[in-house]
């Protein structure tokens, strides 16, 4: 893991330099990292960005414990798992990873709302349709076994056309990455969830 490093001491300086304690934790790989505007979309829920490059699922449990330190938020919201898969892990394996993740969100934030977001599907990455749907199912079905405020948003199915294919136009020109289009659809996906799911969960924490 120590090719992380940079990366990681990066998140760190991001931590230490915010002017306020973050509510709302965005973590996991590049799709989180390279959200230009994630402080202005979710200016409301005082954000803080702790996405780091080519992380993988397995990557975010190795680092949870350092990055999350001293950390008190009131939810967490989680995408990784992508390059697991484009890595040649098997979806099983992957789903481990996740479990370990879900061992690490409950040992810190035992109380607070938990958000996975699927794996999407990719441009370059339509040879492994069929290993990023599995992989999304095994995810999902574990999330809904784990207990009240763990939540799966499914944004797989709003990134793909009637035959399975993926919007172009929501991907950069690497095929790999999101457009701006693609996280304005993230954008909007995740505070319409957090406005119906998280919102009501929180307000019943605090009673």
């Amino acid at each position: 893991m120590v090719w992380y490093e940079d990366e990681v001491k990066r998140v760190e300086n991001e931590s230490s330099k915010l002017q306020y304690s973050p509510k709302t934790i965005f973590y996991g790989s590049s799709s989180m990292r390279l959200w230009k505007n994630l402080y202005e979309d979710f200016k409301e829920y005082e954000p803080i960005n702790l996405g780091f490059g080519g992380s993988t699922l397995a990557a975010c449990v190795w680092f949870f414990d350092r990055i999350m330190e001293n950390l008190q938020p009131d939810q967490i919201i989680v995408y990784a798992g992508d390059n697991d898969l484009g890595d040649g892990r098997n979806p099983e394996e992957v789903y481990i990873f996740f479990e370990q993740l879900l061992v690490c969100i409950q040992k810190y934030f035992p109380h607070i709302p938990f958000t996975f977001i699927s794996i999407k599907p990719s441009i370059r990455r339509r040879n492994i349709r069929d290993q990023i749907c599995y992989t999304n199912s095994l995810i999902r079905e574990a999330i809904e076994k784990s207990g009240p405020n763990n939540y799966f948003v499914n944004v797989y199915d709003k990134m793909v056309d009637a035959a399975g294919n993926p919007l172009p136009d929501l991907y950069d020109p690497d095929g790999l990455h999101l457009s701006p289009k693609g996280y304005e659809l993230w954008k909007n996906t995740l505070l319409t969830h957090i406005s119906l799911n998280v919102e009501g969960a929180l307000t019943q924490l605090q009673k």
